[in-house]
Parts: structure tokens; sequence; C-alpha cells
């Protein structure tokens, strides 16, 4: 399957479900050989099955949550949930997606933590990095700036930053410009976003289009408010000046 698709997103798909079914191929291949092996030295595998049987009813009650565990793996492998590779949040957590098994998902986060979560404990799937991300940039700008002019600005930028050979393959839509977001207290926020390829390509957009826009403000000449307090003392220029 993987040497007749060339996408790389089926690819990751075919990886991930392949490493876990490989898994549980290999314990069924030892098993087996197991038993033939004992078998062939002569040595009944009729009363281990039998033993083996009662103690798998017994076991299974006790290991409820590990079968839990294989069934939700096994659902989230077939619907195609997560992939090796993805950044998701699942259980509380966010990370990069390292490992994918029946039984459990690896994450590492962004500080390099590595978290092992149990299928079972997976409720809900929250994938950032599926088909195509579109990161937000809120861009404030100050009270007394023509915001037209901000605009134009922000298009432009985008513009020059999709037409550059190194990031054009990674954006796949002009600039989104949503608009005016709220007034806040010391600028107005201008909300856009683009729309991006995955896996985790939005975060690296999203900085090097901050960056560039940083740039283009300054040779504008548009400010980039920070915030600012105006104190009003009335009872000072009511108060007659003390003669010396």
């Amino acid at each position: 399957m993987a040497r007749r698709t060339s996408a790389a997103d089926e690819l990751r798909r075919i990886d991930t479900v392949a490493a876990a079914f490989r898994y549980f191929a290999s314990v069924v291949v030892v098993l087996v050989a197991g038993m033939l092996i004992l078998n062939e030295l002569g040595i009944s595998i009729a009363p281990i099955l039998a033993t083996a049987g009662v103690a798998g009813i017994a076991i299974a009650f006790g290991a409820q949550s590990l079968i839990k565990d294989y069934f939700t793996g096994f659902f989230l492998l077939l619907e195609d949930q997560v992939r090796v590779g993805d950044v998701v949040e699942v259980a509380g957590k966010g990370g990069l997606v390292e490992e994918m098994t029946l039984r459990y998902v690896r994450l590492r986060d962004l500080d390099g933590h590595v978290h092992y979560i149990p299928n079972g404990e997976i409720k809900l799937v929250t994938n950032r990095t599926r088909v195509y991300a579109t990161p937000v940039v809120d861009v404030p700008i100050s009270y007394a700036e023509d915001a037209e002019k901000v605009v134009q600005a922000m298009r432009e930028t985008a513009a020059a930053l999709r037409a550059d050979p190194k990031w054009s393959a990674r954006i796949v839509a002009d600039l989104e410009l949503m608009g005016m977001e709220r007034w806040a207290d010391s600028s107005v926020v201008l909300r856009a976003r683009l729309k991006v390829v995955p896996p985790i390509e939005q975060w690296n957009v999203r900085r090097e289009y901050l960056a560039r826009l940083k740039k283009a403000f300054d040779e504008r000449g548009i400010e980039i408010p920070f915030p600012q307090l105006t104190l009003h003392a009335p009872f000072l220029e009511k108060t007659p000046a003390k003669s010396s």
C-alpha cells in the first residue's frame, strides 16, 4: 500500500496502522509458534489450552481496562482519528504523536515531556494537523492609525510571503482578513488567518508572517501600541498653591 501511494498524508496513516498491527501479529506468531514447538516436542498442549481458557476468563474480569484500551485503540486506527506525526490534544494532554499502538498513544509536548496515554482514557480527540490548518493572527494597532493602510500592509506582506519559494508550498490560500475583532484598552485588534498545509507548519508560517509584518509596519510608520494609562487629578488642580 505504501508503494502504491505518494501522498504524504496517506503514507503517515499507513505507517501508523502498520506499526500497530505489526505488534499484534508478532504476538500471535509467537503464541502459535510456541504451541507448535511444544507439540513437536511431544508435550500435549490440550491441558495448557484448557488452563489458558479458564485463566483467560479470570484475567478478563481483572483486565477490563486493558481490554477497553485495545478496543478503543482499534477504532481510533480504523476511523483514522490519530496518526504518527499528528499534533493532537487527548485526555487533557497535547503534543506530537510519536507512537500509536492498540494500547496507548505516546505524545511529546512542547517542553519535550513524553506522555503515555492509555487509549481507554481517550474520550475526545482534537487533531490540529489534519488536511489543513488556519493559524489566526491578531494584529493590534493604535486608535490613531488608518485601518485601511494597515489592512493593505497585511495583505501585501501575506502575498510576499506566499510568493517566496521557501514558503509557497506551505500556504495554500491568500490571507483571509476577518475584520476588526475588538476595541481593546490601548488598541484596535484586527484579525486575519492563513490556510496552511500540515503537519505543524501553521506555527512556522505564523511566526514568519508576524516577523515580516513587524518589519512592514516599521517601514510604513505604523504604530504597534503598548498599554497606556492617562491619570487625571482634578483635586490637585483646585488646590491653591501655598506661598513660601
